[in-house]
């Protein structure tokens, strides 16, 4: 995979890799989705789960959608019907309907743990996938944390846009003392 080199480190390419981030991001977006299924009008665990789903699909579109495009065979198709996914999950988000966000999520998780993430396992070096990995880590702390259906999906723009939106997110919920981290709760 053609990525950005990393500064040398002085030996192998460590971290985590994005298979490993993704699966550990979805099982607490799953917590949180059966925490909020427990506690409907529990606004604040509400809005962790939306900014940690807004972060998550933020790096996914970054790096994980443009590795499957490039390493898996009929990627672009697969990326393409995530994309589309992804922008109905945001768009239930920004309603609120916290109703209906458990299918969405489910939907999301089962896809990637299913399809994308053995794809790519296949397919792509570990050192590839450590390095995307710790790419999209940074990109998660970056990402807004409210969702914006309307920014762009793709890179190189939502690389441009999406920390800039995470800023200005960022700003809003402290001043609203919005909760955003599951330590928060």
């Amino acid at each position: 995979m053609n990525l950005p080199p990393l500064p040398p480190t002085g030996g192998e390419t460590t971290g985590r890799s994005i298979v490993d981030v993704v699966g550990e991001q979805h099982r607490r977006i799953l917590a949180l989705t059966e925490r909020l299924r427990t506690a409907p009008a529990d606004r604040r665990v509400a809005d962790v789960l939306i900014a940690t789903v807004s972060r998550h699909l933020s790096a996914e579109e970054q790096y994980l959608y443009p590795a499957v495009r490039t390493a898996v065979p009929g990627g672009d198709q697969i990326a393409d019907r995530e994309l589309a996914e992804d922008e109905q999950l945001l768009r239930l988000l920004s309603e609120g309907d916290v109703g209906e966000f458990g299918p969405a999520i489910e939907r999301h998780v089962a896809a990637d743990a299913g399809e994308l993430l053995p794809l790519l396992e296949q397919m792509v070096s570990a050192e590839d996938l450590i390095r995307l990995g710790n790419r999209f880590e940074t990109a998660v702390e970056a990402a807004p944390t409210r969702p914006h259906p309307a920014t762009p999906s793709s890179p190189p723009w939502n690389k441009v846009v999406d920390p800039i939106v995470g800023v200005v997110d960022k700003l809003r919920d402290a001043v609203t003392a919005r909760a955003t981290y599951m330590s928060d709760l």
